[in-house]
Protein backbone atom coordinates (compact mmCIF):
# COMPACT_ATOMS: atom_id res chain seq x y z
CA UNK A 1 0.00 0.00 0.00
CA UNK A 2 1.36 3.39 -1.04
CA UNK A 3 1.10 6.29 1.41
CA UNK A 4 1.66 9.88 0.28
CA UNK A 5 1.68 13.10 2.32
CA UNK A 6 0.44 16.15 0.43
CA UNK A 7 3.43 18.46 0.02
CA UNK A 8 1.14 21.51 -0.13
CA UNK A 9 -0.68 20.80 3.13
CA UNK A 10 0.32 22.02 6.58
CA UNK A 11 1.01 25.32 8.30
CA UNK A 12 0.79 28.55 6.34
CA UNK A 13 3.62 31.04 6.93
CA UNK A 14 1.53 33.05 9.44
CA UNK A 15 1.06 30.02 11.70
CA UNK A 16 4.73 29.02 11.32
CA UNK A 17 5.77 32.51 12.46
CA UNK A 18 3.47 32.44 15.51
CA UNK A 19 4.71 29.03 16.64
CA UNK A 20 8.34 30.02 16.14
CA UNK A 21 7.77 33.13 18.28
CA UNK A 22 6.16 31.02 21.01
CA UNK A 23 8.92 28.41 21.01
CA UNK A 24 11.61 31.08 21.04
CA UNK A 25 10.04 32.77 24.06
CA UNK A 26 9.56 29.45 25.88
CA UNK A 27 13.29 28.65 25.58
CA UNK A 28 13.94 31.78 27.65
CA UNK A 29 10.98 31.64 30.04
CA UNK A 30 9.11 28.74 31.60
CA UNK A 31 5.68 30.28 30.98
CA UNK A 32 4.02 32.25 28.21
CA UNK A 33 0.35 33.22 27.88
CA UNK A 34 -1.40 32.99 24.51
CA UNK A 35 -4.64 34.84 23.80
CA UNK A 36 -6.77 32.06 22.34
CA UNK A 37 -5.55 28.78 20.84
CA UNK A 38 -2.30 29.53 19.02
CA UNK A 39 -3.60 27.35 16.19
CA UNK A 40 -6.91 25.53 15.67
CA UNK A 41 -5.37 22.12 16.21
CA UNK A 42 -5.69 20.53 19.65
CA UNK A 43 -2.72 18.20 19.15
CA UNK A 44 -0.33 21.07 18.36
CA UNK A 45 -1.80 23.16 21.19
CA UNK A 46 -1.14 20.28 23.61
CA UNK A 47 2.48 20.00 22.41
CA UNK A 48 3.08 23.67 23.14
CA UNK A 49 1.21 23.54 26.44
CA UNK A 50 3.65 20.84 27.54
CA UNK A 51 6.43 23.36 26.84
CA UNK A 52 4.77 25.99 29.06
CA UNK A 53 2.28 27.80 26.81
CA UNK A 54 -0.89 28.78 28.71
CA UNK A 55 -3.98 29.49 26.61
CA UNK A 56 -6.28 32.22 27.98
CA UNK A 57 -9.47 33.90 26.81
CA UNK A 58 -10.19 37.63 26.64
CA UNK A 59 -11.80 37.76 30.08
CA UNK A 60 -8.72 36.20 31.66
CA UNK A 61 -6.52 38.55 29.65
CA UNK A 62 -8.21 41.57 31.27
CA UNK A 63 -7.16 40.29 34.72
CA UNK A 64 -3.47 39.80 33.86
CA UNK A 65 -0.77 42.29 34.81
CA UNK A 66 3.00 42.60 34.37
CA UNK A 67 3.47 39.56 32.12
CA UNK A 68 3.98 38.51 28.49
CA UNK A 69 1.15 37.51 26.18
CA UNK A 70 1.39 36.17 22.63
CA UNK A 71 -0.99 37.45 19.98
CA UNK A 72 -1.53 34.65 17.47
CA UNK A 73 -1.61 34.90 13.68
CA UNK A 74 -5.33 35.75 13.58
CA UNK A 75 -4.67 39.26 14.92
CA UNK A 76 -6.55 41.27 17.53
CA UNK A 77 -8.81 44.36 17.67
CA UNK A 78 -7.48 47.71 19.00
CA UNK A 79 -9.13 47.10 22.39
CA UNK A 80 -6.63 44.31 23.14
CA UNK A 81 -3.69 46.68 22.73
CA UNK A 82 -5.34 49.25 25.00
CA UNK A 83 -5.81 46.69 27.77
CA UNK A 84 -2.18 45.57 27.43
CA UNK A 85 -1.00 49.15 27.86
CA UNK A 86 -3.19 49.69 30.92
CA UNK A 87 -2.08 46.44 32.60
CA UNK A 88 1.61 46.64 31.73
CA UNK A 89 1.38 43.52 29.57
CA UNK A 90 4.17 42.95 27.07
CA UNK A 91 2.64 41.74 23.83
CA UNK A 92 4.55 39.35 21.59
CA UNK A 93 2.72 40.19 18.40
CA UNK A 94 2.69 37.27 15.96
CA UNK A 95 -0.19 38.63 13.87
CA UNK A 96 0.07 37.47 10.27
CA UNK A 97 1.34 40.29 7.99
CA UNK A 98 -1.51 39.57 5.56
CA UNK A 99 -4.05 40.02 8.38
CA UNK A 100 -2.36 43.21 9.62
CA UNK A 101 -2.52 44.71 6.13
CA UNK A 102 -6.20 43.81 5.90
CA UNK A 103 -6.90 45.40 9.30
CA UNK A 104 -5.30 48.62 8.09
CA UNK A 105 -7.26 48.56 4.83
CA UNK A 106 -10.53 48.00 6.66
CA UNK A 107 -9.78 50.84 9.07
CA UNK A 108 -9.15 53.22 6.15
CA UNK A 109 -12.05 51.81 4.11
CA UNK A 110 -14.46 52.35 6.98
CA UNK A 111 -13.47 56.01 7.24
CA UNK A 112 -14.06 56.48 3.52
CA UNK A 113 -17.41 54.68 3.31
CA UNK A 114 -18.84 56.55 6.32
CA UNK A 115 -18.15 59.85 4.52
CA UNK A 116 -20.72 58.84 1.90
CA UNK A 117 -23.19 57.30 4.37
CA UNK A 118 -22.35 53.80 3.18
CA UNK A 119 -21.94 50.34 4.70
CA UNK A 120 -18.88 48.21 5.26
CA UNK A 121 -19.27 44.45 4.86
CA UNK A 122 -16.93 41.61 5.82
CA UNK A 123 -17.41 38.20 4.23
CA UNK A 124 -16.34 35.78 6.94
CA UNK A 125 -17.31 33.58 9.85
CA UNK A 126 -19.02 35.38 12.72
CA UNK A 127 -17.06 35.07 15.95
CA UNK A 128 -13.91 33.83 14.21
CA UNK A 129 -10.76 35.25 15.82
CA UNK A 130 -9.59 36.96 12.63
CA UNK A 131 -13.03 38.41 11.94
CA UNK A 132 -13.26 39.78 15.50
CA UNK A 133 -10.00 41.60 14.91
CA UNK A 134 -11.28 43.01 11.63
CA UNK A 135 -14.62 44.10 13.09
CA UNK A 136 -12.74 45.93 15.85
CA UNK A 137 -11.10 48.22 13.29
CA UNK A 138 -14.52 49.82 12.65
CA UNK A 139 -15.68 50.14 16.25
CA UNK A 140 -18.02 47.22 15.52
CA UNK A 141 -19.90 49.24 12.87
CA UNK A 142 -19.79 46.56 10.20
CA UNK A 143 -22.00 43.78 8.84
CA UNK A 144 -20.46 40.30 8.84
CA UNK A 145 -21.84 38.09 6.08
CA UNK A 146 -21.41 34.31 6.24
CA UNK A 147 -23.90 33.30 3.54
CA UNK A 148 -26.69 34.54 1.28
CA UNK A 149 -29.21 34.73 4.15
CA UNK A 150 -27.11 37.42 5.85
CA UNK A 151 -27.37 39.65 2.78
CA UNK A 152 -30.92 40.60 3.74
CA UNK A 153 -29.41 42.85 6.44
CA UNK A 154 -27.98 45.27 3.87
CA UNK A 155 -29.55 48.45 2.49
CA UNK A 156 -28.99 48.20 -1.27
CA UNK A 157 -29.89 51.82 -1.87
CA UNK A 158 -26.71 52.90 -0.03
CA UNK A 159 -23.02 52.54 -1.03
CA UNK A 160 -21.35 49.28 0.01
CA UNK A 161 -17.67 48.41 0.50
CA UNK A 162 -16.79 44.74 1.00
CA UNK A 163 -13.73 42.86 2.28
CA UNK A 164 -13.17 39.17 2.99
CA UNK A 165 -11.64 37.17 5.81
CA UNK A 166 -8.26 36.05 4.43
CA UNK A 167 -9.00 32.31 4.55
CA UNK A 168 -12.36 32.23 2.75
CA UNK A 169 -12.75 30.63 -0.67
CA UNK A 170 -12.45 32.85 -3.75
CA UNK A 171 -15.53 31.21 -5.31
CA UNK A 172 -17.69 31.94 -2.26
CA UNK A 173 -16.51 35.55 -2.13
CA UNK A 174 -17.22 36.10 -5.81
CA UNK A 175 -20.72 34.69 -5.41
CA UNK A 176 -21.51 37.06 -2.53
CA UNK A 177 -20.18 40.02 -4.52
CA UNK A 178 -22.28 39.05 -7.53
CA UNK A 179 -25.50 38.90 -5.48
CA UNK A 180 -24.81 42.28 -3.86
CA UNK A 181 -24.13 43.83 -7.27
CA UNK A 182 -27.39 42.49 -8.72
CA UNK A 183 -29.43 43.68 -5.76
CA UNK A 184 -27.86 47.15 -5.81
CA UNK A 185 -28.51 47.54 -9.54
CA UNK A 186 -32.12 46.53 -9.00
CA UNK A 187 -32.56 48.87 -6.03
CA UNK A 188 -30.91 51.90 -7.67
CA UNK A 189 -32.01 51.23 -11.23
CA UNK A 190 -28.52 51.90 -12.64
CA UNK A 191 -25.56 49.79 -13.75
CA UNK A 192 -22.84 52.07 -12.37
CA UNK A 193 -23.45 51.39 -8.68
CA UNK A 194 -21.44 52.66 -5.64
CA UNK A 195 -20.06 49.18 -4.83
CA UNK A 196 -16.39 48.84 -3.87
CA UNK A 197 -14.85 45.34 -3.77
CA UNK A 198 -11.46 44.41 -2.32
CA UNK A 199 -9.34 41.34 -3.06
CA UNK A 200 -8.29 40.33 0.46
CA UNK A 201 -8.09 36.52 0.33
CA UNK A 202 -4.66 35.05 1.07
CA UNK A 203 -3.45 33.27 -2.05
CA UNK A 204 -1.28 30.87 -0.05
CA UNK A 205 -4.53 29.56 1.43
CA UNK A 206 -6.88 29.92 -1.56
CA UNK A 207 -4.53 28.04 -3.90
CA UNK A 208 -4.84 25.01 -1.64
CA UNK A 209 -8.46 24.36 -2.56
CA UNK A 210 -7.83 23.27 -6.18
CA UNK A 211 -4.53 21.65 -5.18
CA UNK A 212 -6.11 19.45 -2.52
CA UNK A 213 -8.87 18.39 -4.95
CA UNK A 214 -6.18 17.21 -7.36
CA UNK A 215 -4.33 15.42 -4.56
CA UNK A 216 -7.47 13.66 -3.27
CA UNK A 217 -8.40 12.40 -6.73
CA UNK A 218 -5.11 10.51 -6.97
CA UNK A 219 -5.81 8.15 -4.07
CA UNK A 220 -8.19 5.33 -3.13
CA UNK A 221 -8.50 6.67 0.42
CA UNK A 222 -7.80 10.14 1.79
CA UNK A 223 -7.18 10.96 5.45
CA UNK A 224 -7.68 14.67 6.05
CA UNK A 225 -6.01 15.74 9.30
CA UNK A 226 -7.34 18.82 11.06
CA UNK A 227 -8.53 20.30 14.32
CA UNK A 228 -12.32 20.37 14.58
CA UNK A 229 -12.28 24.11 15.36
CA UNK A 230 -10.53 24.97 12.10
CA UNK A 231 -12.79 26.84 9.64
CA UNK A 232 -10.17 26.40 6.96
CA UNK A 233 -10.09 22.68 7.73
CA UNK A 234 -13.84 22.31 7.21
CA UNK A 235 -13.71 24.01 3.81
CA UNK A 236 -10.62 22.10 2.65
CA UNK A 237 -12.18 18.80 3.74
CA UNK A 238 -15.22 19.60 1.59
CA UNK A 239 -12.81 20.09 -1.33
CA UNK A 240 -11.48 16.59 -0.60
CA UNK A 241 -14.90 14.98 -0.48
CA UNK A 242 -15.98 16.80 -3.66
CA UNK A 243 -13.05 15.16 -5.42
CA UNK A 244 -12.98 11.82 -3.57
CA UNK A 245 -15.99 10.55 -1.62
CA UNK A 246 -13.72 8.12 0.28
CA UNK A 247 -12.19 10.94 2.35
CA UNK A 248 -12.09 10.74 6.15
CA UNK A 249 -11.75 13.62 8.62
CA UNK A 250 -9.42 12.77 11.51
CA UNK A 251 -7.71 14.71 14.27
CA UNK A 252 -5.14 12.07 15.27
CA UNK A 253 -4.32 8.36 15.11
CA UNK A 254 -7.14 7.49 17.54
CA UNK A 255 -9.73 8.43 14.88
CA UNK A 256 -8.38 5.93 12.34
CA UNK A 257 -10.49 2.80 11.80
CA UNK A 258 -8.89 -0.37 10.48
CA UNK A 259 -11.94 -1.26 8.39
CA UNK A 260 -11.13 1.68 6.09
CA UNK A 261 -8.14 -0.28 4.76
CA UNK A 262 -9.67 -3.04 2.67
CA UNK A 263 -7.74 -5.04 0.09
CA UNK A 264 -9.01 -2.64 -2.60
CA UNK A 265 -7.14 0.28 -1.01
CA UNK A 266 -3.81 0.51 -2.83
CA UNK A 267 -3.09 4.19 -2.33
CA UNK A 268 -3.67 6.44 0.72
CA UNK A 269 -3.27 10.20 0.73
CA UNK A 270 -2.63 12.17 3.93
CA UNK A 271 -3.37 15.91 3.82
CA UNK A 272 -4.50 18.67 6.14
CA UNK A 273 -5.45 22.27 6.89
CA UNK A 274 -3.29 25.38 7.23
CA UNK A 275 -3.43 24.70 10.98
CA UNK A 276 -2.21 21.09 10.70
CA UNK A 277 1.44 20.48 11.69
CA UNK A 278 3.63 18.51 9.32
CA UNK A 279 4.89 16.30 12.15
CA UNK A 280 1.31 15.11 12.82
CA UNK A 281 0.73 14.15 9.18
CA UNK A 282 4.06 12.28 9.21
CA UNK A 283 3.06 10.46 12.41
CA UNK A 284 -0.22 9.36 10.80
CA UNK A 285 1.52 8.26 7.58
CA UNK A 286 3.94 6.06 9.57
CA UNK A 287 1.01 4.52 11.46
CA UNK A 288 -0.76 3.67 8.19
CA UNK A 289 2.39 2.09 6.75
CA UNK A 290 2.41 -0.37 9.70
CA UNK A 291 -1.16 -1.51 9.00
Amino acid sequence: MQVEIDSKSGFCFGVVYAIEKAEQELTENATLYCLGDIVHNSVEVKRLQDKGLITIDHEQFKELKNCKVLIRAHGEPPETYKIALQNNITLIDASCPVVLKLQNNIRNGYQEVTKINGQLVIYGKKGHAEVNGLVGQTGNNVTVVENEDDLDKLDYAKPITIYSQTTKSIEGYKKIQSIIKERMQAALGIDDIPFSTNDTICRQVSHRYPAIKEFAAKHDLVLFVSGRKSSNGKVLFKSCTDSNSNSKFITDIDDIKLEWFSSQIKSVGVCGATSTPRWLMEKIAKFIEKI
